[in-house]
């Protein structure tokens, strides 16, 4: 029974990933913009931007031309091309083409740096689309005379088809691939073993921290016993003032009790050695101020 229905399981899967690969159906008015985003791309993009693999011509409009005047050029040139279409018939469903400066001046950059690579273009192959909301993708592979390349273009999904980038983007062959390859594989070991290497002097480093701790706290003791001792020293001296101070406020009492007993005796009309030690006491010394 268990193998059953692992067998049941198996099969749902693949019919749900046969389903998942399916594109959905395109809407008619859907379907319309691609095959108009399909000409547009084949038919007036990529030709005009062939013109740029002339060396001359791209540098004259990449280092000259601003994003508005490369879109007022750009439209008028495919005005024209529409004209010449009406007048010998030819009805390609599409009455207008904008463009977006900024994307034109990319892609004749690109388009410009390709040719180096691929060569003169020798065939402009069946393009594909890729449908989203907001854009239409058009890819069309391009053959060189040297290399291959895709294009791709960018075009607004809505009713003005706007031409928003262009890019062409040459293949790479399979030595440029494995090199690029054992580049990135380089670069990424490389940077493995740099943040290894500095993992390791961190933890290395970490044996340094005690010591740093103890040294610094060894520092700040030392500070602060310096700071008690010049407290301390400082306090003494005061202390030391003070009592120099009073020692000589003692010497200055008992020259001015002399000063007043030889005075009392004087005018007495005795000499000062004359009186008795108790014949007077002085009880108090104040001092008044001179007016």
């Amino acid at each position: 029974m268990k193998k059953y229905l692992a067998v049941l399981c198996m099969i749902t899967c693949i019919f749900g990933l046969t389903a998942c690969g399916e594109q959905a159906e395109l809407s008619a008015s859907t379907q319309n913009k691609v095959d108009s985003a399909k000409v547009l791309a084949t038919e007036f993009v990529i030709p005009y931007l062939n013109n740029f693999f002339d060396d001359a011509l791209a540098e004259e409009y990449m280092g000259e031309y601003s994003k508005e005047e490369m879109k007022y050029i750009v439209e008028s040139v495919f005005a024209n091309v529409l004209s010449m279409y009406s007048q010998y018939g030819y009805d390609i469903g599409i009455q207008e083409i904008r463009v977006d400066g900024t994307g034109m001046l990319s892609g004749v950059s690109s388009f410009h740096a390709a040719h180096a690579s691929m060569g003169d273009v020798k065939e402009i192959g069946e393009a594909t689309v890729a449908v989203s909301d907001d854009e239409i993708i058009v890819t069309v592979p391009v053959t060189g005379t040297t290399k291959n390349a895709k294009a791709e273009i960018i075009i607004s999904n809505d009713l003005f088809l706007t031409v928003k980038a262009c890019a062409l983007n040459v293949d790479a062959s399979m030595g440029e691939l494995m090199e690029k390859a054992a580049l990135n594989t380089l670069m990424g070991m490389g940077t493995v073993f740099v943040v290894l290497i500095l993992i390791s002097v961190i933890i290395s480093m970490m044996g340094f921290i005690p010591k740093l701790q103890a040294k610094n706290k060894a520092k700040k003791s030392s500070r602060e016993d310096l700071k008690s001792d010049a407290f301390d020293n400082t306090i003494a001296q005061i202390v030391e003032k003070e009592e120099a101070a009073e020692e000589l406020q003692q010497t200055d009492d008992l020259e001015l009790i002399a000063v007043i007993t030889a005075a009392i005796a004087a005018s007495q009309g005795k000499a000062a050695g004359t009186v008795p030690a108790d014949g007077f006491v002085v009880r108090s010394i104040i001092r008044r101020a001179r007016l």
